[in-house]
């Protein structure tokens, strides 16, 4: 289902403008997820890297590994015991500098979405507003998020 079209168009962002990524389908780290590789830019990004073993840019939608269903009520009380989740991650990596004549280290960005058991059949609508809601208010907001990270606010 994860199929970025490409190239993608970023945020804005300080420093970046009408910055593009080109996307070319690239190995998970493991087969539960689909991952994709940054290989070009567009717009004005500069000092930023593309994508290489050693200084990765990368983007990753890793769904669960064994999805779980809703187990059956109990006969007795007709509630629900443990309510199992599904979790699907959504991980960019990049390299990144943090002094001169080093290796580039990893930036993790994680975002992660953990839906109970049965809520995406039974609920569905409420499941995709909530996951609407957080893409749109990370776009609108990208900049002001950038930011808020470089200066440790938010």
């Amino acid at each position: 289902m994860w199929n970025p079209s490409s190239p993608v168009t970023g945020g804005a962002q300080t420093g970046l403008t009408s910055p593009t990524y080109t996307l070319t389908l690239g190995r998970a780290p493991d087969g539960n997820g689909t991952q994709h590789l940054v290989t070009a830019l567009g717009g004005t990004q500069t000092g930023v890297r593309t994508h290489s073993v050693s200084d990765p840019f990368t983007l990753m939608v890793k769904g669960p590994a064994n999805p779980r269903v809703l187990p059956s009520p109990n006969p007795t009380t007709g509630k629900y015991g443990a309510i199992p989740r599904n979790v699907t991650t959504l991980v960019a990596r990049k390299g990144v500098n943090y002094a001169a004549s080093n290796a580039p280290d990893v930036c993790l960005i994680r975002c992660e979405i953990s839906v109970p058991a049965g809520s995406d059949s039974y609920d569905s609508a409420n499941v995709r507003a909530a996951i609407s809601l957080m893409i749109g208010a990370l776009y609108e907001q990208s900049s002001n998020f950038g930011d808020g990270v470089i200066l440790g606010q938010q």
